[in-house]
């Protein structure tokens, strides 16, 4: 008994006795289109991605997010930042001098954590960013602050107990000492009496 292309069965052999629609022909095929798969770009024509699994049902995902190839720490000396500490009167606010030269300096952040002060041989202390080099700021302690690279890449910055504080993105007030708090490209760290360390994304 003849099955007609929607499935029936007909004692006709030229017409489908149920829908009428002619027999012996092949039923025609739907063309199959391709389309990428949101999730993984592979070519698929299912619901179901065969390589991913992803379900072209559900919206697409979110874009994943590129961590920067590293960072960078723009130290210059800031006259905002330095206009707030003696408006302020904070320690050592009367000493503090205003440097006539300061030169930009671009320190690559390579590794897991940076210390933020003045070198001392004879402390062992010898940080990654070290303001000490002339034109020196009094102001900031020998291990003022400590910057931590994740392995995510994520940032953040820890006051290490300074006597000064540090404070961030021109704050009245500084960050509790001892406390890690994330930073992002374009965070700024104010140290010292006139030091801010701008975190750039970086090659």
């Amino acid at each position: 008994m003849p099955l007609c292309a929607d499935g029936h069965q007909s004692q006709a052999f030229d017409y489908c006795d149920v829908c009428g629609s002619p027999l012996g022909e092949e039923p025609a095929t739907e063309q199959t289109e391709l389309r990428l798969c949101p999730s993984c770009a592979t070519p698929t024509s299912g619901r179901f991605c065969e390589v991913c699994g992803h379900d072209s049902a559900l919206p697409a995902p979110p874009p994943a997010s590129v961590p920067p190839a590293g960072w960078v720490a723009r130290v210059f000396a800031d006259r905002a930042f330095y206009a707030r500490v003696q408006a302020d009167k904070g320690p050592d606010a009367d000493r503090i001098e205003f440097p006539d030269v300061c030169p930009l300096r671009r320190i690559p952040l390579r590794g897991s954590q940076f210390l933020i002060g003045k070198r001392s041989a004879s402390q062992g202390i010898v940080p990654e960013i070290d303001l000490g080099i002339a034109p020196a700021d009094i102001g900031v302690s020998r291990a003022h602050a400590m910057i931590r690279l994740d392995p995510t890449g994520a940032l953040t910055v820890t006051d290490l107990g300074s006597t000064n504080g540090t404070s961030l993105d021109g704050a009245a007030y500084p960050i509790t000492p001892q406390t890690p708090v994330p930073l992002a490209e374009g965070s700024r760290i104010h140290v010292g009496g006139w030091t801010t360390i701008e975190i750039c994304a970086g090659p």
